[in-house]
């Protein structure tokens, strides 16, 4: 007997099918699908889960100084002249960042290997192509899923039947973020 649902597709299909529906159940907190790839996705779900919530404190603040261009009252970059070129004028800032030890660094690699990169689309269609901006979905699941599961072990999903779908019969589940 297999260890996993074939999902009748080829093994790079299935990948890819069961990452990105991954990716959409932690960034949009439920989706609905089919009860067997459900099942499936919440076995990888619930291992991302549990790693976020293991590394969750597993980090280091660090003060650290950074050059940032200074921008005018528009937003523009500050430009000096300097040998007869245009240069931008940078300002020294000090940031505290956090800098993570080595298990979360690893964890954070091993997720990455899971999850699709998602960029978010601002609705008003003015600045459709300009304010783009990629989501960070692991990030997420370290500062806001984790923290909420910190006492439960395990069981971070939940499947609720809703009924079967139109075409072929298959049981449609709602698959979510407990």
């Amino acid at each position: 007997m297999a260890g996993y649902r074939k999902l009748g597709k080829t093994s790079s299909q299935r990948k890819a099918l069961l990452r990105n529906q991954v990716t959409a159940l932690l960034y949009h907190g439920k989706i609905v699908t089919t009860e067997a790839r459900a099942k499936e996705i919440r076995k990888i779900a619930e291992g991302l889960i549990a790693k976020a919530v293991k590394e969750k404190d597993n980090f280091e603040t660090v003060k650290v100084t950074a050059k940032v261009p200074r921008k005018d009252k528009d937003g523009k970059r500050v430009k000096e002249v300097k040998d007869g070129k245009k240069v931008t004028v940078y300002d020294e800032v000090e940031k505290e960042i956090k800098k993570d030890l080595p298990s979360r660094l690893h964890a954070r690699r091993q997720m990455l290997k899971v999850l699709y990169p998602v960029t978010e689309v601002p609705t008003t269609p003015a600045g459709r192509k300009r304010n783009t901006k990629e989501a960070d979905i692991v990030a997420k699941l370290f500062d806001e899923v984790a923290p909420k599961y910190v006492g439960r072990n395990g069981g971070y999903t939940r499947i609720v039947k809703i009924g079967q779908r139109k075409g072929d019969g298959a049981m449609m589940v709602l698959i979510e973020l407990v």
